[in-house]
C-alpha cells in the first residue's frame, strides 16, 4: 500500500471507506462534482473479518490519505443493516458483527467522528445526488444485482433507509436466491433465462411501491443492454452510472450532511 499525497484542502472534500467481503476500499470525495479527488486505497478485508480487524483495515486505508483527525466526518459503508450504528445483520462478514455499534467502534479506532451507513443505501444515495437518477423527484428505487440483491429507497430524494427488498419472498422463495447476478452465474443461466427471473423480481416489486425510476448496479450493470431490454415494466428501468464508485461517494455525502 503506497501512501497517497496528503489531502490539505478539505472545504469541499469527504471521505468514504466501503467495507465489503472481499475489499476495503477508501478515498476523498469531491462533494461538490461526487468525484474522487485521488485514486482510491484498496485493502483485501481480513480472515477472519472480525470487528477489530477490520477496524484495524479501516484505519489504515484512512491514514494513507494523511488526513488530520478530527477534520470532516468518515463516511463508512457496511454491508448490514444500520439501525442508529449498530450492525443487525452480517452479510458476507464475521457474525461477530451483529449488535457491534459500528459508528462507536470506528470513531474510537480512527479518533475522528464517523458516519456508518448501509452499503446499498449509500451507492444509492450517490446515483440520487450525482448518477443515474439526479434530478428525479418522487420515488426511485435503486437495486443493486450481485451476490445478493440490495436495495436503495429514495421519496423526493430523502433516503427511507434500510430497506431490505431483495429478501422479498416471490413464489415462496428468498427473491436474492434466484434473481440475483450470482444465480445466473452458478446455474449458468442464459440472459433470457435470468431476465425471466429479474421480470418477476422488478414486477413484484413495482407493484408493492409504483416507483416513479428503478436504477439498477451492481457489476452486472456494465452489461445492461444484454437484459434490461427484455424487461416489460410500466416503470422506467435504467443501469447505474457510478458503477463500483458509488458506495465510498454515498458514505462521503451522507457523512458530510448528516455525521
Amino acid at each position: 500500500m503506497t501512501t497517497h499525497h496528503l489531502i490539505t484542502d478539505l472545504g469541499d472534500i469527504g471521505f468514504g471507506v466501503d467495507i465489503g467481503g472481499s475489499g476495503i476500499k477508501g478515498a476523498p470525495v469531491d462533494l461538490v462534482a461526487g468525484t474522487f479527488r485521488s485514486e482510491r486505497t484498496r485493502i483485501p478485508t481480513p480472515q477472519p473479518s472480525t470487528p477489530a480487524a477490520v477496524s484495524d483495515v479501516v484505519a489504515k486505508v484512512v491514514s494513507s490519505f494523511g488526513i488530520e483527525a478530527g477534520e470532516r466526518p468518515v463516511g463508512v459503508t457496511f454491508p448490514a443493516v444500520i439501525l442508529h450504528g449498530v450492525a443487525k445483520t452480517a452479510a458476507n462478514v464475521d457474525k461477530s458483527w451483529i449488535d457491534t455499534d459500528v459508528d462507536t467502534l470506528l470513531t474510537a479506532r480512527l479518533g475522528r467522528s464517523v458516519h456508518v451507513v448501509n452499503d446499498a443505501d449509500a451507492a444509492g444515495y450517490a446515483e440520487v445526488r450525482y448518477g443515474a437518477a439526479k434530478g428525479a423527484g418522487g420515488v426511485v428505487i435503486v437495486v443493486t444485482l450481485g451476490t445478493g440483491i440490495g436495495s436503495a429507497l429514495f421519496v423526493d430524494g430523502t433516503l427511507v433507509p434500510n430497506t431490505e427488498l431483495g429478501h422479498l419472498e416471490i413464489g415462496g422463495r428468498d427473491a436474492e436466491s434466484r434473481a440475483a447476478d450470482s444465480a445466473r452465474d452458478t446455474e449458468k443461466l442464459s440472459w433470457e433465462e435470468w431476465a425471466k427471473r429479474l421480470q418477476k423480481y422488478f414486477r413484484t416489486v413495482e407493484n408493492l411501491f409504483w416507483p416513479d425510476l428503478f436504477i439498477v448496479g451492481g457489476g452486472v450493470s456494465k452489461k445492461s443492454e444484454r437484459f434490461l431490454p427484455l424487461l416489460t415494466l410500466r416503470t422506467p428501468i435504467v443501469p447505474a452510472s457510478l458503477r463500483n464508485d458509488a458506495g465510498i461517494i454515498g458514505a462521503a455525502m451522507l457523512a458530510a450532511e448528516l455525521g
